[in-house]
């Protein structure tokens, strides 16, 4: 009895530490370690309730893990090469537009990250067009006023991705390496805007 019980308090032991992980990655590990525990301590307990809970809670602690470890790997991997917001996809939402409609407009409160998955967006204040695979909207999400920088519009039938400001800061909080990319990206987009400007006002007129 007392082995059984031992295996029930390292069980609980492993759900108390899931509370002081700091990274998702962490949690999910110790969450499937806690698992199997409370597996082998249904089992030999009889306890089954415990035991059918936690063999449903297994792979799905398995599954969020794979994904997690994935998406670091890609963001890390973008980071370090190219701006391929790819990785990014599964944690978005869709939405459709018509050409013409407004997607933001310059100084509104920015509060979504865009991805074109097809049609084009017409950004008319540096005349630029972004087409499929394209991320726009971090700009104005990361500055400090939380306001667009630009007017974003359909230029013509849209399908878009987006994600919430809130939902991004999740996914950056419990895997600090994804703001690494996002600084770059935002980095990137800022030195493009400012070279358009430039070779504008360089431009005869």
């Amino acid at each position: 009895m007392a082995s059984i019980d031992g295996m029930g308090y390292l069980a609980s032991a492993l759900v108390l530490l899931t509370f002081c992980m700091s990274t998702m990655l962490s949690l999910r590990a110790v969450a499937i370690c806690s698992n199997l525990a409370f597996i082998s301590y249904g089992l030999v307990a009889g306890i089954y309730p415990v035991l059918l809970l936690h063999i449903i809670l297994l792979p799905l602690n398995v599954v969020m893990l794979v994904q997690m470890a994935s998406l670091l790997r890609k963001a890390k991997r973008a980071a370090a090469t190219d701006l391929s917001p790819n990785w990014l996809q599964p944690f978005m939402r869709a939405k459709h537009l018509k050409a013409g409609e407004t997607i933001f407009r310059k100084g509104d409160h920015a509060d979504l990250l865009y991805m074109v998955v097809s049609g084009e967006v017409s950004l008319p204040e540096i005349d630029r067009r972004l087409r499929a695979g394209d991320l726009f909207g971090e700009i104005g999400l990361f500055s400090v006023e939380r306001r667009r920088t630009q007017t974003a519009l359909a230029a013509t039938d849209l399908d878009l991705l987006w994600i919430s400001d809130g939902a991004l800061k999740k996914l950056c909080e419990r895997n600090p390496g994804l703001s690494l990319y996002f600084l770059r990206l935002t980095a990137s987009r800022m030195a493009e805007n400012a070279d358009r400007a430039s070779a504008a006002a360089a431009s005869p007129a």
